[in-house]
């Protein structure tokens, strides 16, 4: 019964955070581009003596890790546990560091608890890993500590041999939800497994870095406790309900069961509904809708069981209500559990039969070679589903699937559209074909005779579409540039992975550029914080090593007057930019008064990108709704820097579009 009562109680406190904060943005208030309040928002002035007792803290505690950080060199598991301490330092960091909301009760107590991990982990203890609590990990993205915090299951045992179940739960809209406030939000209710709260970067419904921070949890948590790969479940409410959408149908195979509460599946119309918002994007931002709306990609839900959640007098039923419409446009049918005469919150007789089938579900577990496989994608962002990987599309932001199925454990059918490469893939003991076997792929029509299966019960199989004619490759790897899994734009896709900020250290060729470029820099560096809850490694170009090129995306400003690293690449790019003019293809566009923000691979290193004059592209007015916080520009832009910067823009966008499958300009982009 304490369980029970437990998890009664975490569900309610979750029901009343959502109400509290969930519907704030909701509004035409929301709509003005030149009426943009703070996101997150500016608190009360902090008094002289509170900022002095914070600030004592903060040194304090600064001053305990870095004598950690070297007492425990050679110790690495006990040095593995000094972000759980660093996220405390942090938490009380910020607000005074960046002015950002605080609770002075809380930041007091958190000193003390800041101090007291330090304590117990300068003595070789750390219980918090077998209670449960706010722990963090080290992102491979900006190197900062993230925190989550987890609930432990009662037997659970070091050195036990037995596996858990994972449950990931996305939490609601909260603009004040700061590191501080997030880690006293105390341990979810676990029975018999771990469950996660995560962060996910603050207020973004764990897109970009959001998204990233699932998977480094996760890692992190491998590494740290006996997770059941099999048996992950993840879920979310409001705007984690958002987040649990695009996680289900974005990384569909990581998961036995998903259930997504509220919150919304695709931009355009819950815009519309919620911010009675006559939403008017150009071209390329509604390609770039492709990327996270979720109805685009409700094939994918045939590989999953989900359980949406809905109450039946919640406006916020629309997300589930569009994934219903969209499923059925597939042949599939929604489970959509409905509270009745509930508004914004989890109905308790709902809520307790949907948690009977989640355990059902992951009592069953994840199966990794499934008979029957589809998949849509519309990057390669988003490139595999089980033992699909696609490596290769003939073009972006067309919809492509692959619909595949074993066959009498001989072999592979597969049916393709709009896909150029592909490979078929089983894990050592995964492949359900004979040991020694040579299984056949018949792909579009094409009979392919595959590699022998291993003796370890592993294949692969990589395929090539070539003159329209599939055929069996060695490898897709050909030393040709083209868009890859990870290396395929838009400018966004280089802040999910680890990258560099570079300055320029020299003097513009155009003042004006110069000025705008210097102000887009500082621009996305303090925003990142803002949005993205780290702090961005920042270099000048004359300090950027062969060790950052090999490393990192880097993300340049200024020209190539300005910028050493642009003047060493600005030969190789398929954009010419002299102290004269800007040249796309046969478009011209003079250089005083206009620059380039674009993403390629970095020349001196394919393997990375870089970016020109650019942060993530989404502004100020889109952190007011969750929903407009994607993509806005594309592959390149050429920005006039003459029309002002505001909440919404860089400047004016001249030109823009996408590279071609190879990083070429075409010819023919544009709206069609």
């Amino acid at each position: 019964m304490p369980r029970e009562s437990g998890m009664r109680k975490f569900w309610m406190m979750v029901a009343v955070f959502v109400l509290a904060c969930g519907v704030r943005a909701d509004g035409p208030g929301d709509n003005v581009v030149g009426n943009v309040r703070a996101i997150p928002p500016v608190p009360k002035m902090m008094t002289a003596g509170d900022r002095a007792d914070v600030e004592a803290g903060v040194k304090a505690l600064g001053e305990e890790i870095g004598k950690l950080r070297e007492e425990l060199k050679g110790k690495t598991e006990l040095l593995a546990l000094l972000p759980d301490v660093e996220i405390y330092y942090d938490a009380l960091r910020y607000p005074i560091a960046y002015n950002e909301p605080y609770d002075m009760k809380l930041l007091r107590k958190q000193i003390a608890e800041g101090m007291e991990r330090a304590k117990e982990l300068a003595e070789g203890k750390a219980p918090w890993v077998m209670e449960g609590g706010a722990r963090g990990y080290v992102s491979k993205i900006d190197g900062s500590v993230q925190p989550y915090v987890v609930g432990a299951p009662k037997s659970y045992a070091a050195g036990s041999n037995r596996k858990y179940r994972l449950d990931f739960f996305c939490h609601g809209r909260g603009e004040d939800l700061m590191e501080s406030k997030f880690i006293a939000g105390g341990k979810p209710a676990a029975n018999e497994k771990f469950v996660v709260n995560l962060y996910g970067r603050y207020c973004n419904a764990n897109k970009f870095a959001g998204e990233i921070d699932l998977l480094e949890v996760l890692e992190a948590m491998k590494r740290q406790y006996p997770i059941d790969e099999n048996r992950i479940v993840e879920t979310g409410f409001s705007m984690g309900g958002a987040a649990a959408w695009q996680f289900a149908v974005h990384y569909t195979d990581l998961f036995c069961a998903a259930s997504p509460g509220a919150g919304f599946a695709e931009t355009k119309e819950f815009l519309r509904v919620f911010q009675n918002e006559p939403v008017k994007p150009a071209w390329y931002e509604q390609k770039l809708w492709h990327v996270y709306d979720c109805t685009d990609y409700a094939a994918n839900i045939f590989n999953l069981p989900l359980v949406a959640y809905s109450g039946e007098i919640d406006r916020q039923k629309q997300a589930a209500d569009v994934m219903e419409k969209a499923m059925a446009e597939e042949g599939l049918k929604l489970d959509h559990r409905i509270g009745p005469k509930t508004a914004h919150a989890y109905e308790k007789e709902t809520k307790a039969r949907l948690d009977k089938s989640l355990d059902e579900y992951a009592a069953r577990g994840r199966n990794t070679a499934p008979k029957g496989i589809r998949f849509t994608t519309w990057t390669l962002r988003y490139n595999h589903m089980f033992w699909v990987n696609v490596q290769e599309l003939e073009r972006h932001w067309e919809r492509a699937r692959v619909d595949a199925k074993l066959v009498n454990r001989e072999g592979i059918e597969a049916k393709t559209v709009n896909v150029a490469a592909v490979k078929f893939e089983f894990a050592a003991g995964e492949a359900p074909f004979e040991k020694g076997s040579r299984p056949v792929v018949v792909v579009d029509g094409t009979r392919i005779e595959g590699p022998v299966v291993g003796a370890d019960g592993a294949w692969q199989i990589a395929l090539a579409r070539r003159n329209r004619d599939w055929k069996m490759v060695a490898g897709l790897e050909d030393g040709k540039l083209r868009k890859r899994p990870g290396l395929q734009g838009p400018i966004d896709d280089a802040f999910l992975d680890r990258f560099i900020i570079v300055k320029p250290t020299g003097t513009s060729a155009n003042e004006q550029v110069g000025k705008w470029a210097s102000g887009e820099c500082e621009h996305a560096i303090l925003h990142w914080h803002k949005q993205f809850r780290g702090e961005a490694m920042v270099k000048n170009d004359v300090d950027v090593s062969e060790a950052d090129i090999a490393s990192s995306n880097l993300v340049l400003f200024g020209d190539p007057a300005s910028n050493k690293i642009i003047a060493r690449i600005a030969e190789k790019l398929p954009i010419r930019w002299s102290g004269k003019e800007i040249a796309v293809g046969e478009k011209t566009f003079p250089a005083e008064g206009h620059a380039v923000a674009m993403i390629y691979p970095n020349p001196l290193n394919a393997k990375k990108y870089i970016v020109l004059n650019s942060g993530f592209t989404f502004r100020e007015y889109d952190y007011l709704n969750n929903a407009r916080q994607v993509s806005k520009l594309p592959d390149y832009a050429v920005i006039d820097v003459t029309v002002p910067v505001s909440a919404r823009t860089p400047g004016g966008i001249a030109a823009g579009g996408f590279f071609g499958e190879g990083w070429e300009l075409q010819k023919d982009d544009g709206k069609n």
